[in-house]
Parts: structure tokens; C-alpha cells; sequence
């Protein structure tokens, strides 16, 4: 059987057994045909049917969650951890809290997170888990009750050398620690189950700005290559929580000029430049909206998301040298693609899990506007996830310095291994495929290597 008949069968089969999942397809999509010139050249992959194993998770889980609200009122969720691929570690990845959650968006953040945590070079496997809980509007009360009802049940399927879970959108330091306190009480156990701890009781240092830092060091990398940098060029930075705080604070801090932020609501543009400290207040002590920030900031102006062209984020209509889009799946289409061409983008690197649309990174690719995917340019922050593990298995604590250099040179590795597996099948110019078939082959080695199980 050819390579692409291989792909294409393997396609149909998640089709089939996967119906009604169609941003996982999207992602197994983006990834099987990537690695389609690797299954031509070495056919061991399909004579132990790789494939057809990677794409269904070891396990997936799925458990009532009830908590009671502030009215005394029981109130009912669905909680998800999907175990997606062990064969390079643990399970390694966030809980996302959103209304949006389901079981189609675990499994291709799941799937994501196997290549993703293949590329860091550390022995950390794929997994992915949350809840269609709503942390926006709680109380502290409720946020407590409902993380100690799920680690309930989570408890029973997690462990330091079995499943790591970390936090994700809607999961902070604040649901971390009413989880890690649950997980604690029902285990009697105070290890390194859970990574993205405060700094007091085994956190890690750099780990909130990790994923946001990292994106930039990797694009640093690919912009160095080239013979471009960072200085007096405009970005836009999409989202507002900690990946695009901290992009933009690493963008800063090498000589950018970011000029526009948002979230689901709308975007604030502010020629001035982002004030950094007021967006933190505004986000991470007031917990308010970037529309609050344009009340507060003399000469931003707020975007409200109604007013956006029919098939746009209209983030992505701010004329920029470099964009970061760094809020979520899919938020950036085929027309924003043309608009950041057709205004001069040179670079487009991916904070967020597969933000473009396969149209889009189509189009990225065929125009060769400088491209950080995903899976490669925002692994910082599982990276550094790995790294707190560590930091937990021997009692002790590295200083934030100490973090951000192994940090910074686990992104420059990534690069590099992204770069050379790109060239080396003939890509120079498609990270994205180097990405994949890097990361792939990393994890379908080890599968054959450990047998059928």
C-alpha cells in the first residue's frame, strides 16, 4: 500500500469510529498527511499498523462531576481526561475549564500534546483533560467546591509516574491548588502530581510565563536564520491570558512593539503600544475584560467582536510585521491569512494549539510567510511543566534565571530538531512538517520498540 493510501485509510477509519469530531480529524489530518513522506521511505511504521494505533487514545475517561452553588443548588458537569499515548512517559497535559469543552476538543489537544511533548526531548507522554465547567462569574466558593468534586474522581486515574495533569484555559494557580489540596487529602500524598503550583509549595519559577516566552525564543530562532530580529517591529498578539501576557512581555523586552491584544468579547488596539502592567492588572488582578482596558488607557480602542467581517477575527486586520495568535483552535481563518499578507506580516507563530485552519496554514505556507507551529513554538510550557517535576522528584527549587536558560535552550533545541527533520525531507521552508514528522517519529519508534499493548 502506498503512504498516502496508508494516510487516507487511517482518515476514514477516525471518520468512521469519530463522526462527530471534527477538530480532532483536523488535527489527525494536519499531522498523518505531514508525516506521509516518512511512512514512503520507511514502511515499518505501517507493517505495525502505527497509524491505526496512535490515532485511538489508551484511554479516555468521562465522570459526573456535582458541586453545590452558592444558592445550595446541585449543579452537573461533564469531567474528561483523555490518556492519549504513554510511550514516551507519563501522560503530560493541562485541564481546560470552559463551557466549550467536550470530548472532540480533549482528544485533538490530547493528540497535539503527544508530538508536542516528543519535540521538548523529555520523557513526558500525551494526555488532556478538563470539564464544561465555566470558572467566569464563580465565587471563590464555588470554584473550590467544584475542583474538589472533580479530583474526586480524577483522583482514581492520576499519579507521578502515571498522568501529570497541569492547567490550562480556565484552570489557574488558583484551581490548581484547590485540586492539588483534594488530590492531597484523598491520596495522602504530596508529590509532583500536579505541575503549575504556586511558587510556595513546589511550583515552579518561570512557569506561568513559559509557554508565552517560549514562543518568542523559538521565533527568535527561526527569525535568526533568517537574518531578521525583533527590534522596533510591530506584533499582534492574540488572547489575554497568561500565553499572551507573557509574549508580549518577552516581545517587549527584545525590542517589539505590540499594538493589539484580546479575547472573546472583541480586541483593543493602542498605537502606543500595549501597557503591559495595566493589561496584567486588568487581567490577572481584576479579572475584567480587554474592553476595560481601553476605558482605562488613553487611545486604545476597543473592537467589538459583532463588528468583525463575516469569516474574520478581526484581531488579525491590524496591519503588523509579526503576529503570535495566542488564544485558541481555529481563531485564525483563510481570510485572515490574505489580510496579514496583504499587510505585510512576515511572521505568524502559534502561542495557542492550532489556531490556523488547514486552509489557512495552506496558504501561510504557499505565500512562505515565515511560520511557528504549533506543537513546536508553544511547547515551553509543558516543557517547563517537565522541568517543576523534576524540581518536585528532588526537593528543591530553581531560581527564575535558572528555569528561563534551560527553558530557553530546550525552545533553541526544539528549533533545531524542527529545522533539520524539515530540511532533511526536503521542506526548508515548512516547519510545520518537521514539527510533525520530528515528533512523530520519536513517539511510533517507541511504540514499536515496546510491542502491541
Amino acid at each position: 500500500m502506498s503512504a498516502k493510501s496508508y494516510v487516507n485509510d487511517t482518515l476514514e477509519l477516525i471518520k468512521k469510529y469519530s463522526s462527530r469530531q471534527p477538530i480532532f480529524l483536523q488535527c489527525a489530518t494536519e499531522v498523518l498527511k505531514s508525516v506521509t513522506p516518512l511512512l514512503e521511505v520507511n514502511k515499518t511504521y505501517e507493517k505495525h499498523s502505527v497509524l491505526e494505533r496512535l490515532v485511538m487514545p489508551e484511554r479516555t475517561i468521562i465522570f459526573r462531576v456535582v458541586y453545590i452553588d452558592d444558592k445550595g443548588k446541585a449543579q452537573t458537569h461533564f469531567g474528561y481526561r483523555v490518556q492519549f499515548s504513554s510511550a514516551l512517559g507519563p501522560y503530560k497535559g493541562g485541564l481546560r475549564f470552559h463551557p466549550s469543552v467536550n470530548l472532540d476538543i480533549l482528544k485533538f489537544l490530547a493528540f497535539e500534546q503527544i508530538f508536542k511533548n516528543s519535540l521538548t526531548g523529555l520523557y513526558i507522554g500525551g494526555g488532556k483533560g478538563g470539564a464544561n465547567f465555566d470558572p467566569k462569574g464563580k465565587s471563590d466558593a464555588e470554584i473550590m467546591r467544584f475542583c474538589q468534586a472533580f479530583m474526586s474522581e480524577l483522583s482514581k486515574h492520576i499519579g507521578y509516574s502515571t498522568d501529570v495533569p497541569a492547567g490550562d484555559i480556565g484552570v489557574g494557580a488558583r484551581e490548581i491548588g484547590y485540586m492539588f489540596g483534594a488530590y492531597k487529602k484523598i491520596t495522602s500524598k504530596f508529590d509532583g502530581t500536579l505541575t503549575g503550583k504556586k511558587i510556595t509549595w513546589g511550583g515552579s519559577l518561570a512557569r506561568k510565563e513559559a509557554t508565552g516566552y517560549g514562543t518568542v525564543y523559538f521565533s527568535e530562532e527561526l527569525l535568526r536564520e533568517k537574518g531578521m530580529d525583533f527590534h522596533n517591529r510591530i506584533c499582534v498578539v492574540s488572547g489575554s491570558g497568561n500565553v499572551a501576557i507573557y509574549t508580549i512581555e518577552k516581545l517587549q523586552q527584545l525590542g517589539a512593539k505590540v499594538v493589539a491584544v484580546s479575547d472573546s468579547d472583541g480586541y483593543v488596539y493602542d498605537k502606543d503600544g500595549i501597557d503591559l502592567a495595566l493589561l496584567k492588572d486588568i487581567k490577572e488582578n481584576l479579572r475584567l475584560r480587554v474592553s476595560d482596558y481601553a476605558a482605562r488607557k488613553k487611545g486604545a480602542v476597543f473592537v467589538s467582536k459583532v463588528n468583525y467581517e463575516k469569516g474574520t477575527n478581526g484581531i488579525w486586520s491590524v496591519p503588523c510585521d509579526y503576529a503570535f495568535p495566542s488564544a485558541t483552535q481555529n481563531e485564525l481563518s483563510l481570510e485572515d491569512a490574505k489580510n496579514l499578507h496583504k499587510n505585510g506580516c512576515k511572521l505568524i507563530a502559534e502561542g495557542a494549539n492550532m489556531p490556523c485552519t488547514l486552509d489557512a496554514q495552506k496558504y501561510i505556507l504557499e505565500n512562505k510567510i515565515l511560520y511557528a507551529p504549533a506543537k513546536a513554538a508553544n511547547a515551553g510550557g509543558v516543557a517547563t511543566s517537565a522541568l517543576e517535576m523534576q524540581q518536585n522528584a528532588n526537593m528543591t527549587s530553581w531560581t527564575f534565571d535558572e528555569v528561563d536558560e534551560k527553558l530557553h535552550k530546550i525552545m533553541k533545541d526544539i528549533y533545531l530538531r524542527t529545522s533539520d527533520t524539515a530540511k532533511e525531507f526536503g521542506f526548508e521552508h515548512n516547519l510545520l512538517a518537521g514539527a510533525n514528522i520530528a515528533g512523530f517519529r520519536k513517539v511510533a519508534d517507541a511504540m514499536i520498540d515496546q510491542g502491541y499493548i
